[in-house]
């Protein structure tokens, strides 16, 4: 990774993430100067209730129908969009209600993923996070930064991960001078695999939470395989999942990307809901081992955050399948339902200093790139 070399006193900066699982806005405060982590503040989660996840799911159904052909679906944009400024601002004042430090310098938002299509070798790739960046930058009243993943994407890079720069300031906390892997489940899992040397390796592994959650809510199970007991209840089929992991993607080497949809909860059709949802965890959790499998050597260490590290049925396929320590987040004292939060109020920092926020080993960008855009 490159770094700075003019000193820069660390601020508060506040971070949100919206993910394809669309279950929340996670908020967090974290003091750095775009290099180190030096203190983490208070987190938040504003839940979407039932009309506002309707309408972001609207939002990404008429994205998918749209694909980048013709006008833009704006009816179902704007009504997303609204939805977004109204919880990250929600978020923003569980943050705010007991904090009694400095005042944040900035606040770093992702916006909600609604199409992403990795580039290929005669196709450029493109990629949407749904914000309003002027109407959410006023209802925080701090500068905004956003828009993270269009420049990289311009340039030829996959447009994701964007947490390793995070990733690798939280290791180098650690004092850990292994190598380690972080990985993040969402809707889509993605891993982080710095070296014993430094060197960052970063890519999506595969689905994670996305088609669980979509074949329980298919069969009117709820919005979640809530500890994992439906999976947990059924029967894993191995055939299967080898089928699935023949699959051309996997033979790709990262750095690759993947949109959420690329991996659905069609693949389970036929199963039952219990069989279906252990087959699906069970996939995951080997589109994981099977990455790790690529690595020059085998981290030390496999440090699990986001919410699927809540599902233990997923976390015990992980244990059995890949071939190192798993660990989750809490193990190493870090937030595991907020690292994405406090990625993008990290990456907010280095966008106001002009740092990189993506490299070719984590997005196959051609060099070292910063990225996002800044509301004042």
């Amino acid at each position: 990774m490159e770094q700075a070399t003019d000193h820069f006193e660390p601020v508060w900066a506040a971070g949100f993430m919206s993910g394809t699982s669309i279950d929340a806005v996670d908020g967090a405060l974290i003091l750095t100067d775009g290099e180190r982590v030096y203190d983490i503040g208070p987190v938040a989660e504003r839940k979407y209730d039932d009309a506002e996840r309707a309408a972001l799911k609207a939002a990404v159904d008429a994205a998918r129908k749209w694909n980048w052909t013709g006008p833009q679906p704006q009816a179902p944009f704007r009504a997303a969009e609204n939805v977004l400024t109204r919880t990250h601002a929600d978020a923003w004042q569980q943050l705010m209600a007991d904090w009694r430090g400095d005042p944040p310098a900035i606040a770093g938002v992702h916006g909600q993923t609604v199409l992403h299509r990795p580039p290929t070798t005669d196709v450029t790739g493109r990629t949407l996070q749904l914000i309003d960046s002027v109407s959410l930058r006023d209802a925080l009243g701090v500068p905004l930064a956003y828009d993270f993943r269009s420049a990289d994407v311009a340039a030829g890079g996959q447009g994701a991960p964007l947490a390793p720069a995070f990733h690798a300031a939280l290791l180098r906390n650690l004092g850990d001078s292994q190598s380690n892997a972080v990985l993040n489940l969402g809707g889509v899992a993605n891993i982080t695999y710095r070296s014993a040397n430094g060197d960052l390796l970063a890519f999506d592994t595969g689905p994670a939470n996305g088609p669980i959650d979509e074949w329980i809510e298919l069969h009117g199970a709820g919005t979640q395989d809530t500890d994992g007991k439906i999976a947990a209840a059924g029967r894993v089929d191995e055939m299967s999942i080898d089928l699935w992991m023949d699959k051309p993607w996997f033979d790709l080497t990262g750095p690759k990307s993947l949109d959420r949809f690329d991996f659905d909860a069609n693949l389970a059709r036929g199963m039952t809901l219990e069989d279906g949802a252990a087959t699906l965890t069970a996939f995951s959790a080997e589109a994981v081992a099977h990455a790790i499998r690529q690595f020059d050597d085998t981290p030390d260490q496999l440090i699990v955050c986001g919410g699927g590290r809540r599902n233990p049925q997923l976390m015990a396929e992980l244990k059995s399948r890949v071939p190192c320590t798993v660990r989750s987040a809490e193990a190493v004292g870090w937030l595991g339902d907020s690292i994405e939060a406090q990625a993008f109020a990290y990456l907010a920092v280095r966008t106001m200093r002009g740092l990189p926020v993506s490299w070719p080993g984590t997005t196959n960008v051609p060099k070292a790139m910063t990225g996002g855009l800044i509301a004042d």
